[in-house]
C-alpha cells in the first residue's frame, strides 16, 4: 500500500504482479530457486564476492541490519571467467530474496519488533565510469525487481567514497527513482565517517567503514555475513528442505507485533500510529527501495 500511495487498485495490481514473478522467474519461480541456489552456500560464493560484494552485517541500534555494497570491487570480466552472467543474476535473486526471507525475521526477533527495512551503504572507493557502464544492465534491472517485488525493505541509503565521475553516473540513475525514494538517499566524499557514526554505533560498523568491527572469528565483515540470521542456519535450513518447516528464516510471528518498521516512539501506540497511516492516506507518501539488497 506504502508502494503505490494507498491506491487500493493500484496495490492489488502490484501484489499479483509480485506473486506471479514469485510463481515464474527463472523458469521455476523464487521460492525453488531459492532451493536450490544457496545465497550463502554456492560453488561460485568466493568469485562472486570478490568481484561484486555485497553482503549483510550485524542489526545497529535501531535494530535494523546494514546491507554493504563495494562497488568499487566490480569487475565483470573476471567475475564471468567464474560464473555464467545468467547464474550471477540468479545470485542476486537469491540475495534479495534472503533480506525478506531470513534476514529481517531474525532482526526482528533479535529486536523483539518488526524490522523490515535495512540501511544500505554503498562504498564507491575506487569506482569509475567504465565499472558503471558495465553493470548498468544489472543495476537498472535490480532497481526494477527491488521497487516492483521488494519494495520497503530499503530505509536508507548511503553513498560513500563518491568519485568526482559520480556526478554524470547520479544523472542516469537518478531517474530511474520517485522523489520520495532520493530524498532517502544520501550522498558523500572521502569524508563520510561522522555521517556512518551518527546512523550505526561503531562496534557493529566494519573497520573497513570507520568502525570497530572486524569479526575476525569468520574471516572478516565481508565473508562472514555477521548476524543473528546466522545462528543455527544450515540446521534449520536443512529442515526447510526436508518440509519440516514453512520458512526458511527464523519463525518470527510478525503479525503479532506493535510496532511494525520499529519506528514508534517508546509512548506511540499501534492505535495512534494507524490514525497517523489514515490521515496520510490523504496524501501520496509512497516510499519504495531503490536497490535490491544482496547479501
Amino acid at each position: 500500500m506504502r508502494a503505490r500511495n494507498f491506491n487500493v487498485k493500484q496495490a492489488k495490481q502490484m501484489i499479483l504482479a509480485a506473486l506471479e514473478w514469485r510463481r515464474t522467474t527463472e523458469g521455476v519461480g523464487i521460492d525453488a530457486l531459492y532451493r536450490q541456489l544457496d545465497p550463502y552456500d554456492f560453488p561460485e560464493r568466493e568469485e562472486v564476492f570478490r568481484y561484486w560484494p555485497m553482503w549483510f552485517h550485524k542489526p545497529f541500534q535501531t535494530g535494523r541490519p546494514l546491507n554493504i555494497q563495494a562497488l568499487g570491487s566490480i569487475n565483470l570480466s573476471k567475475l564471468y571467467k567464474h560464473v555464467t552472467p545468467e547464474r550471477h543474476w540468479q545470485t542476486i535473486l537469491v540475495n534479495a530474496e534472503s533480506l525478506t526471507a531470513e534476514v529481517l525475521p531474525a532482526a526482528s526477533a533479535q529486536a523483539g519488533r518488526t524490522i523490515e527495512q535495512a540501511l544500505v551503504v554503498v562504498d564507491l572507493k575506487g569506482y569509475s565510469l567504465s565499472q558503471f557502464w558495465q553493470m548498468k544492465w544489472l543495476a537498472h534491472h535490480s532497481f526494477d525487481i527491488s521497487q516492483e517485488y521488494f519494495p520497503e525493505t530499503m530505509g536508507q541509503l548511503v553513498v560513500i567514497n563518491a568519485p568526482s565521475s559520480f556526478t554524470a553516473i547520479w544523472s542516469i540513475i537518478k531517474p530511474w527513482l520517485s522523489a520520495q525514494t532520493v530524498a532517502k538517499i544520501s550522498i558523500y566524499g572521502q569524508d563520510y565517517k561522522h555521517a556512518l557514526l551518527d546512523l550505526v554505533d561503531a562496534e557493529n560498523l566494519p573497520e573497513s567503514l570507520g568502525g570497530k568491527c572486524n569479526c575476525v572469528h569468520v574471516g572478516g565483515c565481508h565473508i562472514g555475513n555477521e548476524g543473528p540470521w546466522m545462528v543455527g542456519r544450515a540446521e534449520r535450513r536443512a529442515r526447510w528442505l526436508r518440509g519440516e518447516l514453512d520458512r526458511p528464516g527464523v519463525q518470527w510471528p510478525v503479525d503479532t507485533l506493535d510496532d511494525r518498521d520499529g519506528s514508534l516512539s517508546p509512548t506511540e501506540t499501534l492505535h495512534e500510529r494507524d490514525a497517523v497511516v489514515e490521515e496520510k492516506t490523504k496524501e501520496p507518501v509512497a516510499l519504495t527501495a531503490p536497490l535490491a539488497v544482496s547479501a
